[in-house]
């Protein structure tokens, strides 16, 4: 009888093994054609009063980099370098990614992952950040692509990242003090959750349809965004 009753248990725990191996298969398969189709492909650079912005990756991670200041947005009156440790205020640029704040806070390297951190994330159980980081003059690399795009794309990509901040009575983001990578960063708290199907390049393809601008259909990973932006 217990040889029986181990027998079904092996059988059973090799058929959960087996659906889990499955669907992760599935899920990897469904990624890559769904961020192999692309949208917005016939979208053409601005040449005439362009804004100049970027997309820059970790190669895990997307971020969307726009100008800090310009005639159509001021970037310091919604978050500022002051927040930061260094408190540098010459950025040229900042670069906004969304993603799980448990991620972000608790996991500065993956072998500080925790299992309760990672189903969380992979769940829909956690809540979002917002990652802030300053840049000076950004020069096009491998992990960094320039985008000249019009002033009605440029506000739709504002518009995409200002609506994902969790906001204040007064409007304003609200900051998650003594949160950081580096000098040059800072954390806010946002709006949505984190999960296998909206992940932090989920959010940046989202952003650049918004946008009118090349991205693919869906994706969680930094490679179907990239791949719409290979320098030719």
């Amino acid at each position: 009888m217990k040889r029986l009753s181990a027998v079904i248990t092996t059988k059973g725990f090799a058929r959960v093994l087996g659906f889990l191996l499955l669907s992760i298969c599935f899920y990897f398969v469904v990624a890559f054609i769904l961020s192999s189709i692309p949208v917005n492909a016939d979208f053409k650079e601005c040449e005439k009063e362009a804004v100049e912005i970027h997309i820059l990756t970790n190669g895990v991670h997307t971020d969307l980099v726009l100008p800090y200041r310009n005639q159509y947005m001021d970037w310091s009156k919604w978050v500022n370098p002051s927040h930061t440790k260094s408190g540098d205020s010459s950025a040229v640029n900042v670069a906004f990614g969304w993603g799980d704040k448990g991620f972000y806070l608790e996991t500065k390297t993956w072998d500080e992952l925790k299992l309760s951190t990672a189903c969380k994330a992979v769940f829909y159980l956690g809540s979002s950040a917002m990652h802030v980081s300053f840049h000076k003059k950004l020069g096009e690399t491998a992990s960094c692509r320039k985008i000249c795009v019009s002033k009605e794309s440029y506000i739709k990509l504002v518009e995409h990242i200002t609506q994902h901040f969790d906001t204040d009575s007064m409007g304003l983001p609200k900051q998650i003090v003594g949160a950081s990578f580096t000098n040059h960063d800072a954390f806010y708290d946002a709006k949505g959750k984190y999960s296998l199907f909206y992940t932090c390049n989920t959010w940046a393809n989202e952003g650049l349809k918004s946008a009118g601008l090349k991205a693919c259909y869906w994706t969680a990973f930094k490679g179907g965004i990239f791949d719409q932006y290979e320098v030719e």
